[in-house]
């Protein structure tokens, strides 16, 4: 069946539902989301599946009328856990990333298989439901993502690509699939419960990119109103970490990417294994199964788009009014004008916990001494600087393994801006940062991308050599090298952020 030309990449940010159609060119031609925010229920960071499909449905309708479709994709945030029946019935809400409620469950994994596993990875979310003695876990017959959630929804098929697998269960690289190993470590640590399942039979199959992952049903085009028809090939749903890879053409060893939005991470493509287990550092998979090691933290941006509401509401007061894009704009070149270090003036962007800093709870804090700077400019950039400040606490350890970068490149909303969250991420890296025109669109535009590899790519052909030399061939990004004086700001502000967090750890527990 022949589509067109076109590819879709669809992906569940944690702000936005975003759906971007690009061209045989790999241009974005079309884009159209939906805002939505995660809510806390019970102690749990969810988001409805009724919402899942309201938002999807508004965001196509806001990408309007495709002429045709070659392929398509879904994405979403990684890990987090969604826990169904035989029938497809979900057993609890949705548990997402962002939530540090698995501790005990993921200490224990990590020293059983003697590999880490966050707290927000699946199979924590699956174990601690077996400490805690939840009753739904009898009943389970399938756990997937988000993503793999809507694929099924959509074309039938339980699967997952493997990046996104490989952020529900640990991936062996070379047998392309779950380790076995580990499988059967977790099925005897859990033998004595009687549960009618076994893991392996109740996690998705694992796909790599480019391979067949079914078209849209009848079905899954009813469940979109009619919007997409049914026939369309879809391509292995993926998380965000896999898109943004896809995105920055960082499938390839030594090559690397930040993603900067709700939340900021760091992918890095492994030439050879860790030397150790590092709590701070996740092992996942490129599309492809390659080795990398991920940066993680559940904070980036919440806490800065909070703020500027808070200015946005006092441009109002005096009768003005400022579209949000040239609100974040000109806030964003502000903080330039501030001081390297900021002033002496500390920001913690911490609305939930952080797993790298080793604290369950978050709750963001603005600190000064009384002889600190406290200007406009520096506290702008001081909030600028908070978002990336548990990230390189994190890539500081790659450092201490001679993990080689020979290029990072930035995406996400924090980029979206010129210059200034690039020039911030190179000082906090101390490495030249490269951003390209589509570094806005980030994860959606990924996984369009993977879409048009599994429509388009010939024989033989690597998802390396696809994006190398088909995507990305002759485009030029802008890269930023690292300024000595925002350099040495930036390490005398995270000093001073370090030995600060007793006073966030402080607050989480008493505040």
């Amino acid at each position: 069946m022949d589509h067109g030309k076109k590819c879709l990449g669809i992906e569940f940010g944690s702000t936005r539902i975003k759906a971007v159609a690009i061209d045989e060119a790999f241009q974005p031609v079309q884009s159209g989301d939906y805002t939505w925010a995660s809510s806390y229920e019970n102690g749990v960071w969810t988001y409805s599946l009724e919402e899942v499909w309201a938002g999807l449905k508004t965001a196509l309708r806001n990408l309007g009328p495709v002429d045709g479709l070659a392929a398509m994709g879904v994405s979403a945030m990684m890990h987090g856990y969604l826990a169904f029946d035989r029938d497809w019935n979900l057993l609890v809400p949705f548990r997402t990333w962002q939530n540090t409620i698995t501790g005990p469950a993921a200490a224990e994994l990590t020293a059983l298989f003697r590999f880490n596993i966050p707290q927000r990875w699946s199979i924590a979310h699956l174990y601690q439901a077996i400490l805690n003695g939840e009753a739904h876990v009898k009943d389970i017959a399938h756990i997937t993502t988000l993503a793999g959630y809507v694929h099924h929804a959509l074309t039938g098929v339980n699967a997952l690509g493997i990046g996104e697998a490989s952020g529900m269960f640990p991936i062996d690289s070379t047998a392309l699939d779950y380790d076995q190993a580990m499988l059967d470590k977790f099925d005897d640590l859990i033998a004595g419960k009687g549960y009618p399942w076994r893991i392996r039979d109740i996690l998705p199959r694992v796909l790599l990119a480019g391979e067949d992952a079914g078209t849209l049903t009848e079905a899954g085009s009813a469940l979109l109103d009619g919007l997409l028809p049914a026939g369309i090939p879809v391509a292995p749903p993926e998380g965000d970490a896999g898109t943004g890879m896809a995105a920055t053409n960082s499938v390839a060893p030594r090559t690397g990417n930040v993603s900067a939005g709700t939340s900021i991470f760091s992918m890095v493509v492994l030439e050879k294994p860790l030397s150790k287990v590092y709590p701070e550092l996740d092992l996942v998979t490129t599309p492809t199964g390659s080795p990398v090691a991920m940066v993680h933290c559940n904070n980036c941006t919440n806490d800065m788009n909070a703020w500027v509401g808070v200015l946005r509401e006092t441009v109002e007061l005096f009768g003005g009014s400022v579209s949000t894009g040239e609100l974040y704009t000109k806030l964003y070149q502000k903080s330039l004008e501030g001081d390297p270090d900021c002033g002496g003036v500390l920001v913690y962007n911490y609305l939930a916990g952080e797993g790298v800093t080793h604290l369950d709870e978050g709750r963001p804090l603005v600190v000064r001494r009384p002889d600190s700077r406290f200007t406009l400019a520096n506290f702008l950039r001081a909030q600028l600087y908070s978002t990336m400040s548990t990230l390189k606490i994190g890539m500081d350890l790659l450092a201490q393994e001679h993990v080689a970068i020979d290029s990072l490149t930035g995406h996400g909303g924090l980029f979206k801006t010129p210059v200034v969250g690039q020039k911030y991420m190179a000082a906090a890296c101390n490495a030249p940062v490269t951003c390209m025109e589509t570094a806005g669109e980030g994860g959606p535009y990924g996984m369009a991308l993977l879409a048009s590899y599994r429509a388009n790519k010939t024989d033989g052909e690597t998802l390396e050599d696809f994006l190398s030399g088909k995507v990305f061939a002759g485009v030029t990004g802008t890269t930023l090298q690292p300024d000595r004086a925002d350099v040495d700001g930036f390490d005398r502000f995270l000093t001073r952020y370090k030995a600060g967090l007793a006073v966030e750890q402080k607050a989480s527990e008493t505040v």
